[in-house]
Parts: structure tokens; C-alpha cells; sequence
């Protein structure tokens, strides 16, 4: 089964813990901090795979983590980075932010892989955080924490050219006709509800890819049927072949399918309507040469005046091989541009990184301790004598869960707060 689209969940992976360690060894009394850093956590890479043409696997799986880093250990020894976590997709996959329907990246053309969430930082051990007024720090860097992500996976299918038109016209037949692709072929409404690539070669060597797009509706821009799903195929196309059924065999107007086709796809997107369009007017086989003189005539006087209009069989060939070298010479008069969906979402920017801190009561001294590199550089320049300073740092520890941590140690009104030297009286 073909899939173009699946919701997955992604995280990558967490950082390891830095490590609290001391130098032990025989003789020495005192050594030194010698915790170890964490290691990195795995990230979450997508990856273009060329084999690839759908996005099957991602139906059946919805939960990808990569491998957290492993802690510290003494003696600085770091801890184990953990592994990558890569996830192969087809060409042209576009990934979105699910809630928001932002793009994060579009893996095409040039675009072959992209890091999509980034493993948490190893925490540092606690030989980093030694100061000349701190030589025997008891706390070290937690890891950071990976990212989470729900993304949307939606695959664009990348081809020169786009065959759109109503349900039942003959796509299938001509796609099957002039390609190496094999739909299957039914006299059904919706018998194609998926894209079908094939590689058309002409005779001199030239070539180019060619897509048959499903079956479009009245409505289709607004979501009717399945509208989206249909048009966002043809956004990569540089040239659009637009199939009617000549010979009226389901009793449409030919002409007045072409518009609301194009009504659909202007509505969808100012960009798909201004693409180069060739009228193929199939079926007509089941017209006589005059039957056919006639009903051309009347499609091309009510269409725009210059518009390409060829008369075609999908069904025995008629007039194929015109239609292909026409849309082939176009190709050719189209400025190739890339279209690449820019990012709009950065993942980057998700959490935030925690510098460590501890927070214990000291029995012999009847004082609560706190200590932290961030609180030692906050009260380095936080003027304290000042109000405004005062109310600054006390919102400061409020902010970081520092009260929090304190009235869980059973912290009362009138106990000693210390901090590096400075004792401060709680009061709630």
C-alpha cells in the first residue's frame, strides 16, 4: 500500500548525569573533585533513502527515541554518548510540526538529510564547579533532557510533470501508455486514489518524469473529498497536463471540467495556477475526423486564446507522441527552480538548559545550605543592600524551585539561610 503521509512521535535522547566524585588514594587525605561528564544524548536524524517511495513503515510504528547518554564516573572518566537515532524517508518528505502544521524541513533536491532534534548535553561533572571559595562541590550538572516531537512525515511527489484532471478521463490509461509505470485500470470514479510515478523516454534519449495525480473534484481546494491529499502532489510539478475526456462519455462539458479544475487549483495555491498548462483531449478514438474537427473546435473557442490543445487516445496511441514532444519542448522553456518549502518551525528552540544547584540542611550548624555555580554568579552581581536587588534575588530563587526546596526540608520562619558566606533569616 501506498502512504503519503503518517504521524509520528519523536525524542531524542538524554543526557547523562555529571558524575560527584572525589580523588581517593592512600595517603592522601584530601583530593580533589574528579567527577567525570556525562555523556551526549542519541539525536534524531532524517535521512533520504533513494529506494524509497513511500512512507509504509511509519503507519505501523508511531514512537522513535534515540539512546540517552550514559553519567559520569570518578577519576573524570565521561560517560558514553548515546546513539543517533536515524530515520530513512523517501524524496520529497516534508516534515511539519504536528499541532502548529509548520514546516521543520523539506527533504529534497539538495536536501538529503536534516537533524531534526538534538540529544540532551551531558551534565558536567563536579570538577568543573572547584572555586576558590567552593573547593569541594558536592553537586554536578544533571543531564539535559532530550526533546519531544509529534511531526506530520507528508510526501510531495517530485516529477516534471503533473497529469491532473476529473475521475474516469483516462489518466491512468495514458500514464500506463507512455511510461514504465503500471497503474491499476478500472472504469471507476477514484479508481487511482494514489500518485503514480513513471519515466517517460522519447526517442532521441530525452526524457522526464511524469506523475498521475488523482482524480480531482469540485471542492477539492477546501479539503472535499480527497482534496488536499490530491494537490499537494502537484506543487513540485514545473508542467501540468490537463486531461478531459473529449468524447463527453460521462455527459460533462469538457470545457467546463478545465475550469473548475483550475478554479481548485488557484483556490489551493496562487503558485499551481500560474504553472504552464497542455490540454489533452483524449478519447478520440470514439469520434470520426469530422466528429473530432468539430468537438476540438468547440473546446478551444472557450478556453483563453494560444492555449495548447492536443488531440489524443489513450487508449491506441493517437496523437501521444505529439503531446509528449510539445510538453518535452516546454519543460525545456521553464526556468528550473527547486521548490523547496522553507522552515518555519525550529525545533532548537524547544526547553531550556539547568544548571545544577543543591539544597541540605547542616545538622552541626543548624543552617540550611545552598549552593550552585548560577547562585554563586547571581549573588557576585546582585547588589543585596538595595530593595530592588533584594526582591530581584528573592524572585530569583522562587523562579528556580530554590523555596520550594527548602520548605520541603522542613525549612520555618526565623531558620538560617546560607549561601557562600552570606547568612540570610527565612521568612515566607
Amino acid at each position: 500500500m501506498f502512504a503519503d503521509i503518517a504521524t509520528i512521535y519523536i525524542r531524542s535522547g538524554n543526557g547523562g548525569d555529571g558524575h560527584v566524585g572525589f580523588h581517593r588514594e592512600k595517603f592522601i587525605a584530601a583530593g580533589g573533585p574528579n567527577g567525570g561528564d556525562g555523556g551526549r544524548g542519541g539525536d534524531v536524524i532524517f535521512r533520504v533513502d533513494e529506494g524509497l517511495n513511500t512512507l509504509n513503515d511509519y503507519r505501523y510504528k508511531r514512537k522513535y527515541k534515540a539512546e540517552n547518554g550514559e553519567p559520569g564516573g570518578n577519576n573524570r572518566c565521561a560517560g558514553k554518548d548515546g546513539e543517533d537515532l536515524i530515520l530513512l524517508v523517501p524524496e520529497g518528505t516534508v516534515i511539519k510540526e504536528a499541532e502548529s502544521g509548520k514546516v521543520i524541513a523539506d527533504l529534497s533536491h539538495d536536501n538529503r538529510e536534516v537533524t531534526v532534534l538534538r540529544g540532551g548535553r551531558g551534565g558536567k561533572g563536579n570538577q568543573h564547579y572547584a572555586t576558590p571559595t567552593m573547593q569541594v562541590p558536592k553537586y554536578a550538572q544533571p543531564g539535559q533532557e532530550g526533546k519531544e516531537l509529534t511531526v506530520i512525515l507528508e510526501l510531495k511527489v517530485i516529477a516534471d510533470v503533473g497529469l491532473v484532471g476529473f475521475p474516469n478521463v483516462g489518466k491512468s490509461t495514458f500514464l500506463s501508455r507512455v511510461s514504465n509505470a503500471r497503474p491499476k485500470i478500472a472504469n471507476y470514479h477514484f479508481t487511482t486514489l494514489n500518485p503514480n510515478l513513471g519515466v517517460v523516454s522519447l526517442d532521441d534519449g530525452d526524457g522526464f518524469v511524469i506523475a498521475d495525480i488523482p482524480g480531482l473534484i469540485e471542492g477539492a481546494s477546501e479539503g472535499v473529498g480527497l482534496g488536499h491529499e490530491f494537490l499537494k502532489h502537484i506543487e513540485r510539478c514545473r508542467v501540468i497536463i490537463h486531461i478531459v475526456d473529449g468524447a463527453s462519455t460521462e455527459g460533462r462539458d469538457p470545457v467546463d471540467d478545465i475550469r473548475k479544475i483550475n478554479t481548485e487549483l488557484r483556490k489551493y495555491s496562487e503558485v499551481l495556477s500560474k504553472k504552464p498548462q497542455i490540454i489533452a483531449v483524449n478519447k478520440m478514438d470514439l469520434f470520426t475526423e469530422e466528429e473530432q474537427e468539430i468537438a476540438l473546435s468547440l473546446i478551444k473557442d472557450g478556453l483563453p486564446e494560444g492555449t495548447p490543445v492536443y488531440p489524443i487516445s489513450a487508449v491506441s496511441g493517437q496523437g501521444v507522441r505529439e503531446l509528449l514532444y510539445a510538453c518535452y519542448k516546454l519543460l525545456q522553456s521553464v526556468e528550473e527552480e527547486p521548490i523547496v518549502f522553507e522552515q518555519e518551525f525550529f525545533p532548537d528552540s524547544l526547553g531550556s538548559v539547568e544548571e545544577p544547584y543543591t539544597v541540605v540542611y547542616d545538622a552541626d550548624a543548624a543552617e540550611y545550605v545552598v549552593e550552585g555555580p548560577r547562585i554563586e554568579r547571581m549573588l557576585g552581581y546582585t547588589n543585596l543592600d538595595s530593595e530592588k536587588g533584594f526582591r530581584f534575588f528573592q524572585d530569583f530563587l522562587k523562579t528556580n524551585g530554590i523555596l520550594d526546596e527548602l520548605e520541603k526540608l522542613g525549612i520555618k520562619d526565623g531558620d538560617t539561610v546560607r549561601m557562600y558566606g552570606l547568612s540570610f533569616d527565612y521568612y515566607k
